[in-house]
């Protein structure tokens, strides 16, 4: 399958998955948006009925503690007793009472508890019976509502007197509030307190605390009075948002179940695309390997032809020079086998480690002389700054001789064609580490390949020059060495101007 057609796939998929996390979330913020506006229309129904009947509440007291009054009052009243305009003093014997008008009318006037039946001459038709029995209901009808006017009047005058406090039965309003409340569905712990019309706290909930933004409702109280005789009710929900996000956690698992398989599919691309990346580059390495082994074959077979060719007198430098070509071609091919066997052995976890103490300033001594020929053949200077005063590691010599060799090996493929190779070798001693480092001013390595050189079968391209021969493994197996010598490797690379790579071992204690 094309790349192409892998991203083309996993683009489609992805947008799909995203669009339908985006409208689960839509649809979670929708439920969030319409349980807050039903737990506020809830919540301020709630308030404005405990507020009215608080107001009723109110109404009825008054209305017992004058019926009281009249009961009293109209035991003991004489029938000498005037109505007057706001308020009378009546005395009876050693007993003085204060009356409204209402309350002096009435007990002087008192309605009879039997009905009076409308009686009718023989004689009256029934036009005038019926002109008398309408002027009877408008004459009952003014004077009920003079009765009712008066009482409203009453009831207004005598409670706005009243201090705020006195007015209102917090038990009650406690009380009413709840029922509303769960009336509605709310079930929820409030804290409420009180104000007057100047704002001064008048009750307050012990555990009463504003805590989280919006949590809050008001309502007046005592509407209908002035304003300066009205209050002020705060309620607060502490928990209101555990209760309106409440309404989201049935489709949680839903969007957890999304998140995953999104996950998933994101998981399963990067294995698609890395096991074709894989496969590409294990193509390449038998392509390499094709190559590499196929130059030294050929070598090899022209050489044996020509030494067993009868025809061809052969003179003894001919045959040194041949049998040169055959020795140094079949050094090549096992160096070759011998680098992907040990890639093979380290992948199976079968390589043979045979640790002991070096001193890897010997050591590196020792191939930095072996290498410098190679060097000069490149037209490069190989220097080498030994710096590190303590260089006993732990470590097992021939692979650690195997990952200096391979970095400086890298370093004259990786030359510039423009400038003489530039290769330093260094240790030095940082704390209980030993630091190797082996820099070059080579062609350098991109930052996207950076992070990719130590993978398996890996190559850096090199553009249209293509006389870079190799497996891809050579990194990969100066990696898999420095981790099982339980120490680090990096590379630092600047396209164009070089690379370095920088070695830290544990030194021995």
């Amino acid at each position: 399958m094309k790349r192409s057609t892998i991203f083309a796939i996993s683009l489609i998929i992805g947008i799909s998955f995203f669009g339908l996390l985006l409208l689960q979330g839509r649809i979670i913020a929708s439920m969030v948006k319409m349980r807050k506006e039903q737990f506020d229309e809830t919540v301020l129904r709630a308030l404005d009925r405990t507020s009215r009947d608080l107001e009723r509440n109110e109404t009825f007291r008054y209305l017992e503690t004058v019926a009281a009054k009249m009961d009293y009052n109209a035991d003991n009243l004489p029938e000498e007793i005037q109505t007057a305009r706001l308020e009378e003093t009546l005395t009876l014997g050693d007993t003085t009472w204060k009356a409204t008008p209402f309350q002096i009318k009435t007990q002087i006037k008192q309605p009879s508890k039997m009905p009076k039946a409308l009686t009718l001459n023989p004689s009256t038709t029934i036009d005038a019976a019926n002109q008398r029995f309408q002027e009877f209901v408008r004459n009952a009808y003014l004077y009920q509502k003079g009765v009712l006017d008066e009482v409203i009047y009453t009831i207004l005058y005598n409670a706005s007197e009243k201090d705020f406090r006195d007015r209102i039965d917090f038990r009650l309003l406690d009380r009413n509030l709840g029922n509303e409340l769960a009336a509605g569905g709310i079930t929820l712990n409030y804290h409420f307190m009180v104000l007057d019309a100047n704002g001064q706290e008048v009750y307050r909930c012990a555990d009463y605390s504003e805590t989280g933004e919006n949590h809050s409702y008001t309502q007046t109280l005592f509407r209908n009075d002035p304003s300066q005789k009205m209050g002020l009710l705060r309620v607060h929900f502490p928990q209101m948002d555990s209760y309106i996000l409440g309404v989201a956690s049935k489709m949680i698992p839903v969007l957890v179940f999304t998140i995953v398989l999104f996950i998933t599919f994101c998981f399963t691309v990067w294995l698609i695309v890395r096991q074709k990346r894989d496969t590409e580059m294990k193509n390449d390495f038998i392509n390499n390997m094709t190559h590499e082994f196929k130059t030294p074959i050929s070598s090899i077979s022209l050489a044996a032809q020509m030494l067993g060719d009868k025809s061809i007198t052969k003179s003894e430098t001919m045959i040194d020079n041949l049998s040169g070509v055959i020795v140094n071609e079949t050094k090549r091919l096992r160096y070759q086998v011998e680098k992907v066997l040990q890639m093979s052995l380290y992948e199976k976890g079968n390589i043979r480690f045979n640790e002991r103490e070096i001193d890897a300033n010997v050591v590196i001594d020792d191939v930095v002389n072996t290498f410098q020929l190679k060097v000069r053949q490149n037209g490069g200077t190989l220097t080498a700054a030994l710096d590190a005063e303590d260089a006993a590691i732990y470590v097992d010599e021939m692979h650690f001789t195997n990952v200096v060799f391979n970095l400086m090996d890298n370093a004259v493929k990786y030359r510039r064609d423009d400038e003489p190779l530039q290769l330093k070798v260094a240790t030095r001693t940082q704390g209980s580490n030993l630091v190797v480092t082996v820099e070059d001013n080579g062609i350098g390595i991109r930052h996207e390949d950076l992070r990719h050189i130590f993978d398996r079968f890996y190559r850096v391209h090199t553009g249209n020059q293509h006389d870079v021969k190799g497996f891809g493994l050579g990194l990969a197996y100066v990696k898999g060495m420095v981790d099982l010598m339980h120490g680090t490797i990096k590379a630092e690379s600047e396209f164009g101007r070089g690379t370095k790579f920088i070695i830290t071992l544990p030194l021995i204690d």
